[in-house]
Parts: structure tokens; C-alpha cells; sequence
């Protein structure tokens, strides 16, 4: 049989936010961030040479970022993660 002092007593449970680690959330934000900085520098990408196949540079680059930007984004995400621990802020948040 449970009281209502042991929510109170119980460590894990709380009323604030959990802190965050802001360096590691500036890092997955600069990670996110690269992407969209680089597609929106077209100057240095429009151009024919050097082709890959019979594609021009402007495509298979451009290409190159789908995958580039998946790994950014998942780093990212496990980068927040670990800045942000989850714990429940109430009884019965275990999600």
C-alpha cells in the first residue's frame, strides 16, 4: 500500500524539466545545420566537372548530401538523447 508521501520521497520523480547539456545540444544543432548551409551554397556546386558516370557534379553532389545529411541527422538525434536524459515526471511516465 502506497501513500501519497512516497511520490514525494521517491528521487526519480520530479517537477522540473531534466537539465540538459547545452554544449551537446549546440553540437547536434551545428550538425544540423551543415547540411542546409552547404545546399544553400550553390556556387559551389553548380558546375559540370567533375562528373561521376554520366552524371554532372551538380547531381551526384547534391545526391551525396541525402546520405551525408541521414548520418547528421541520426548523430544528432543520438547526440540529444544523451543531452536530454528522460526521466518521468510523474508516476507512471515510463515511456
Amino acid at each position: 500500500m502506497t501513500s501519497g508521501n512516497d511520490r514525494a520521497d521517491d528521487p526519480t520523480l520530479h517537477e522540473t524539466t531534466p537539465p540538459a547539456n547545452r554544449a551537446l545540444l549546440t553540437l547536434a544543432a551545428v550538425l544540423l545545420a551543415i547540411p542546409v548551409i552547404a545546399l544553400l551554397w550553390v556556387d559551389s556546386y553548380a558546375r559540370v566537372d567533375p562528373k561521376l558516370g554520366p552524371w554532372p557534379f551538380f547531381f551526384w553532389y547534391q545526391f551525396l548530401w541525402v546520405f551525408i545529411t541521414a548520418a547528421l541527422t541520426y548523430t544528432s538525434y543520438r547526440i540529444v538523447l544523451v543531452a536530454r536524459p528522460h526521466r518521468p515526471m510523474h508516476e507512471g511516465d515510463e515511456r
